[in-house]
């Protein structure tokens, strides 16, 4: 078996994450609106805001159960993962305007130190 990648075992750790929290309450791939509570509460407290509030809660919680079933499965929460990240990177323009490298950060969103990577070249060399 080859070496995961970085980006493989990200992943990986996303599902271990899910699982982690899933398998306390009722059906142990989906999550239970507690379940969600406790991982988001634990898991993306810096990443997502007022997530002890639970009228915020509510609302995430009816927006990802796109099913209406009144839990969360994983493809759900990938939802949710996809906005956090899509919010990260956008905040990573907003804080580094002016250049194509720029901070992995914010730091706050994943509690790393951060580190620097840049887009690839565009076509005619343009990058954002």
């Amino acid at each position: 078996v080859e070496k995961m990648t970085k980006l493989e075992d990200h992943m990986e750790g996303i599902i271990n994450v899910f699982h982690q929290y899933s398998v306390r309450v009722g059906d142990p791939d989906k999550l239970s609106k507690g379940e969600m509570k406790q991982l988001t509460t634990r898991e993306l407290p810096n990443a997502l805001k007022n997530t002890k509030d639970q009228a915020t809660i509510d609302k995430i919680f009816q927006e990802l159960d796109a099913d209406k079933d009144g839990v969360i499965s994983f493809p759900e929460f990938v939802s949710l993962l996809a906005r956090v990240l899509i919010t990260a990177h956008e905040d990573i323009h907003k804080e580094y305007p002016e250049s194509s490298g720029h901070s992995e950060g914010p730091s706050w969103a994943w509690g790393s130190q951060g580190h620097t990577h840049t887009h690839g070249t565009l076509g005619k060399g343009g990058s954002h």
